[in-house]
């Protein structure tokens, strides 16, 4: 649905985005991660055709996109991470006024749904300038969905959202993707990305550091499982007694939790539940106690800082040198 090979946006003293390879796969929801000013908005930017890469190729729907190409933007829709809106209009005639402009044959229907889906149905005759940043951020959605676009460009689409709200956006999103839909979503809530995305592109200082599954992150920055055990009491004992069993590579404790790295890929569970109870404990819990995105993205941005001061360090000591 998106491919870049070597993308890059320079302006006169900086490079916002740097050789970026991207491979967004139809029918998927794509999260694109990056701290503030790592490019993902000029990425983004240079995906609608807003402004030209420097360099390198962009490919949408399977056809490369030149300067000046319009047409294909009709086939995307999109919510900006501010949505502007200074018109007179109401927010129905507002969604109208766009349903006209990409020729939507009686969307009235439509419109219906999801003012009524997102909780916009009792003020769709209110003026749109006058809702609030969240409900302003919903009715982008509902503008952006009313064409039935191939693909959904959504720059921080939760933006503004109470926790209710969120959910109501997330499930549009999961229904627009389960009826054949793509996503491109930037975004810095980190739990919402691995909520939702199918597959996760982390961006650093205009590189991407990594593209892959939650799954395939984890197992880039850990190789080991990690078990999460409560206990209805944790003693000297029955550590000692689950650091003695075999593949076990660490065991922390905090309170009545025991924290364990495995480093054997087999299910322990069992072995570990027969150690705990042999040793006169009762288990409360146990679950695997998988790494968050948010871990994940703090060791993959981390261990490019590391590697670029390295390389500093090496620059700095050849001049010397």
């Amino acid at each position: 649905m998106i491919r870049t090979e070597r993308l890059t946006r320079r302006y006169a003293n900086h490079v916002a985005v740097d050789s970026l390879d991207l491979d967004v796969r139809r029918g998927e929801i794509y999260g694109f991660l990056g701290p503030n000013g790592a490019g993902k908005t000029t990425t983004i930017h240079m995906l609608l055709g807003l402004i030209e890469p420097s360099s390198g190729t962009l490919d949408v729907f399977g056809e490369r996109i030149t300067p000046g190409m319009f047409a294909y933007r009709q086939r995307i829709g999109v919510v900006a991470e501010e949505p502007p809106e200074a018109s007179r209009a109401s927010a129905w005639e507002l969604v109208q006024f766009f349903a006209g402009i990409y020729g939507v044959a009686r969307p009235a229907a439509t419109m219906e749904r999801l003012f009524r889906r997102l909780d916009l149905w009792d003020v769709r005759h209110g003026l749109a300038r006058d809702f609030s940043r969240g409900m302003r951020q919903k009715l982008s959605l509902i503008r952006a969905l009313i064409p039935e676009p191939q693909l959904l460009v959504l720059d921080e689409p939760v933006s503004g959202l109470d926790p209710h709200g969120i959910r109501q956006v997330r499930e549009l999103i999961d229904e627009y993707r389960d009826a054949g839909g793509t996503v491109f979503i930037s975004s810095h809530i980190l739990s919402e990305i691995e909520r939702t995305a199918d597959r996760i592109g982390i961006l650093h200082e205009g590189r991407l550091l990594v593209e892959d599954s939650m799954a395939g992150l984890r197992r880039r920055v850990s190789q080991r499982q990690r078990l999460l055990v409560e206990l209805d009491l944790v003693d000297d004992a029955v550590v000692a007694a689950v650091r003695r069993e075999p593949g076990i590579a660490d065991v922390q404790h905090e309170g009545r939790q025991m924290r364990i790295a495995v480093e054997s890929d087999d299910d322990v569970r069992p072995r570990i539940s027969r150690c705990i109870t042999a040793a006169g404990r009762l288990i409360l819990s146990l679950q695997s106690d998988e790494l968050s995105l948010e871990e994940a993205f703090v060791t993959f941005t981390s261990q490019n800082v590391r590697a670029l001061s390295a390389a500093a360090t090496a620059v700095a000591i050849d001049k010397e040198r």
